[in-house]
């Protein structure tokens, strides 16, 4: 027979003991393992501030950033310690409205040839690309859905920090619309069947197909209320979506405490957008000193490709061999000539954007072109706060339920921010092709794997590429 024996008064106590001191005791010895990794003699730049602080030490303990001093940090005898050697510790890369789904070279060669193996591909072969081009977080403008990110971040493929928009959400012959010429209404087309791009007409369809997005894993919603450039059927200067649609696909999205980003070209396309509540503006070419009054007072964002100002523009696949795109393309880079200057005589909060369609080698020279132009127009700094912190404010928009990165801030070098770190020859403030620049788009060399300036890449406290030596 089994019989409970009773436990005298100080075995029990002492098991109280135990169990009661466990948890604690548990806990602080996971606090001491954490890894540490200590850099040494770096000069800093923060994400903000227009001068580096030289002769610092940043230490990393886990994936934040435990300290940055001017004197010597105590590290743990297991520490690793990295000595900068003068260089520069930044912040990593934000990209805000990539597309790493879309291969190209065609709108109309992905609606009838590809499947979801050739975007699934090629957004991994993507990711690693824009990870080791020094970018460390991507919010993508559309197409893909939350799939990617679950994979990078349960480390079975090597990427960036990545917010997909999903599916774009668009209307009927707007710059959405990626079905065929002959398509008659309700035939869904090949992006509609991979939930790539969705067509609304009405609220209803906002309210549907952005909530099923957020179902997906996107992060924010992506609406197309311009038309558009590489699109068959849509001028640029159109309007599309009704005011109310606009508005009710920001009423789905404040329901998740997340924003909306609105493709837009024309003048009053943004308008009605910054009406509506859209916290971010993609492209935004016909930026005016009154859009900007209107986008500073509402706490509102721009990213914009500054290659669209390029006159090869003109020889991209996707509108060279699309007539209406090439006509469209002539047309919209005469009226958005403005641009730069009213962006430099009334400024706004501007998000780093390349915008590629095409393939992971084009997608390289063109990033690379993309940072060289931010310097041509802007400068240095400028390019460099649009590369960081501006891009992590943009990023935290989608807010304390959809943003899947809580711990700490992106896009700054301060206690208690995500080790996401570059180390880089030389002083961008100063000389800015240290970022990885390239002074040609068109008829350009294959890029490096990753810029050799570079020298560390780390993401979330891993270590992605190291070419100094490590103690």
């Amino acid at each position: 027979m089994f019989r409970f024996r009773s436990f005298s008064v100080a075995a029990t106590l002492a098991l109280l003991l135990v169990f009661t001191t466990t948890p604690a005791a548990m806990l602080g010895a996971q606090d001491e393992a954490k890894p540490q990794i200590l850099f040494t003699n770096v000069n800093v730049f923060d994400g903000k501030s227009e001068t580096l602080s030289e002769g610092m030490s940043v230490l990393i303990e886990g994936n934040l950033i435990k300290k940055v001093a001017k004197d010597d940090i105590e590290a743990g005898d297991d520490a690793t310690v990295i000595d900068g050697g003068g260089r520069t510790l930044a912040p990593g890369f934000i990209e805000t409205h990539a597309h790493l789904a879309l291969m190209g070279p065609t709108i109309s060669a992905m609606e009838s040839n590809s499947t979801w193996e050739d975007f699934g591909i090629h957004a991994t072969r993507m990711a690693e690309m824009y990870l080791m081009q020094g970018f460390t977080t991507v919010r993508d403008a559309g197409g893909a859905n939350g799939g990617l990110r679950r994979a990078i971040d349960a480390g079975q493929i090597r990427g960036p920090r990545y917010y997909p928009s999903g599916a774009f959400l668009g209307t009927r012959g707007g710059h959405a619309d990626f079905s065929s010429f002959t398509s008659p209404p309700g035939t869904p087309s090949n992006f509609n069947r991979l939930n790539l791009a969705q067509d609304i007409n009405g609220v209803d369809d906002v309210y549907k197909f952005g909530r099923n997005n957020f179902r997906m894993g996107a992060t924010q919603l992506k609406f197309m209320i311009s038309g558009g450039v590489v699109s068959a059927f849509d001028p640029w200067q159109l309007l599309a979506g009704a005011q109310e649609e606009i508005e009710a696909a920001v009423q789905v999205a404040n329901e998740y405490e997340s924003y909306v980003m609105a493709h837009a070209y024309r003048k009053e396309a943004i308008m009605n957008a910054l009406n509506a509540g859209v916290k971010s503006i993609e492209h935004g070419f016909s930026f005016d000193c009154e859009i900007a009054e209107i986008m500073n007072a509402k706490g509102a964002y721009i990213t914009t490709n500054l290659t669209a100002f390029d006159p090869g523009l003109l020889d991209v696949p996707a509108v060279r061999d699309q007539p209406t795109s090439l006509a469209k393309a002539k047309s919209a880079s005469a009226t958005f000539a403005n641009y730069i200057p009213n962006m430099k005589k009334c400024p706004v909060k501007r998000g780093f954007q390349t915008d590629c369609v095409g393939s992971v080698a084009a997608c390289n020279i063109q990033i690379a072109y993309e940072k060289h132009l931010n310097n041509e127009f802007f400068g240095p700094y400028q390019s460099m706060i649009t590369l960081t912190s501006i891009g992590g404010e943009i990023v935290a928009l989608s807010g304390p339920f959809m943003n899947p990165y809580l711990e700490g801030k992106l896009g700054v070098i301060e206690e208690g921010a995500y080790a996401d770190i570059l180390i880089i020859d030389g002083n961008p403030l100063e000389d800015f092709s240290v970022v990885g620049t390239g002074n040609k788009w068109f008829g350009a060399k294959p890029r490096p794997d990753s810029p050799e300036t570079i020298r560390i890449i780390m993401k979330d406290g891993k270590i992605y590429k190291n070419t100094l030596e490590t103690m």
